[in-house]
């Protein structure tokens, strides 16, 4: 069944409407039919089934037959990535939407080679957003990431925001196994955490200074392994450390007879 986007405000009545880029692509992509289901769904862990009343080429008119609240993320993930060249940032939003992460901030690092301007960089979140609303519609997330315009490490630093578990990329020895920062963690607490970020530097890595600043402020210095990965492979990596983390626990502890594994669902 095809899939959507409405941002929320506009998923509180009886009959929805897609309008510009949405409608063109369900007449004129997809070729949707007044009496066709659709599901639409609204970033903020709305799921609504619906049915097409009328397509135009610019509005198209749904029937809103039933809604389900999908619950949010038990953890709250941040993907710090340093800003990569060319357009990987784009691949990198979207597999990061795919493995459910909570917001993405681009860094800009001393070794970052793309230097934007505050007006460009706002544009560029802006259609970084619309990568990772394409990437919901594709596997079905209920819940969208927001991605924020570029930062350097020195500004997110000052934001001081309290995150439970925060995790850093790091190519230097003495890395620890990522397992030992949760381990730590839920000895500490007796839960998993309920936040978590995680930095991945750019080629070459972060400098010495920047390092230095990470770890002072709290940040757990993880290892990747024995080998050097591209930026976008470090990215998918330590996410998937953090959603096998974060979701492998419960699953193992409330398993029974018959209970169903997880699988995946066609876009």
């Amino acid at each position: 069944m095809h899939r959507f986007y409405l941002p929320p405000e506009q998923c509180r009545q009886g009959t929805v409407e897609l309008t510009g880029a949405e409608a063109r692509h369900a007449v004129q992509v997809l070729r949707l039919r007044p009496g066709e289901g659709v599901v639409v769904l609204d970033g903020a862990g709305l799921e609504l089934r619906c049915e097409a009343l009328a397509a135009q080429r610019g509005k198209v008119t749904l029937a809103v037959l039933d809604q389900r609240a999908m619950a949010p993320l038990p953890c709250r993930v941040t993907l710090l990535p340093a800003l990569p060249k060319g357009q990987l940032i784009e691949a990198i939003i979207q597999k990061a939407t795919e493995l459910g992460v909570s917001r993405i901030v681009p860094l800009l690092t001393e070794r970052v080679v793309a230097h934007l301007g505050r007006g460009e960089a706002v544009r560029k979140a802006g259609k970084w957003q619309r990568v990772a609303i394409e990437a919901i519609k594709q596997c079905g997330l209920a819940w969208l990431p927001e991605v924020q315009a570029p930062l350097t490490p020195a500004e997110w630093l000052a934001r001081r925001e309290q995150i439970e578990l925060p995790l850093l990329a790091s190519l230097q020895p003495g890395s620890s196994h990522p397992r030992r920062g949760f381990d730590a963690f839920r000895s500490k607490h007796g839960r998993e955490p309920r936040s978590a970020c995680v930095w991945v530097g750019p080629e070459g890595d972060f400098t010495p200074a920047e390092t230095d600043a990470i770890k002072a402020a709290g940040t757990l210095p993880i290892s990747l392994g024995p080998w050097v990965l591209r930026a976008e492979t470090a990215a998918i990596y330590c996410l998937s450390v953090l959603n096998y983390e974060l979701s492998a626990r419960g699953e193992r502890a409330a398993p029974g007879p018959g209970t169903a594994g997880p699988g995946t669902a066609d876009a």
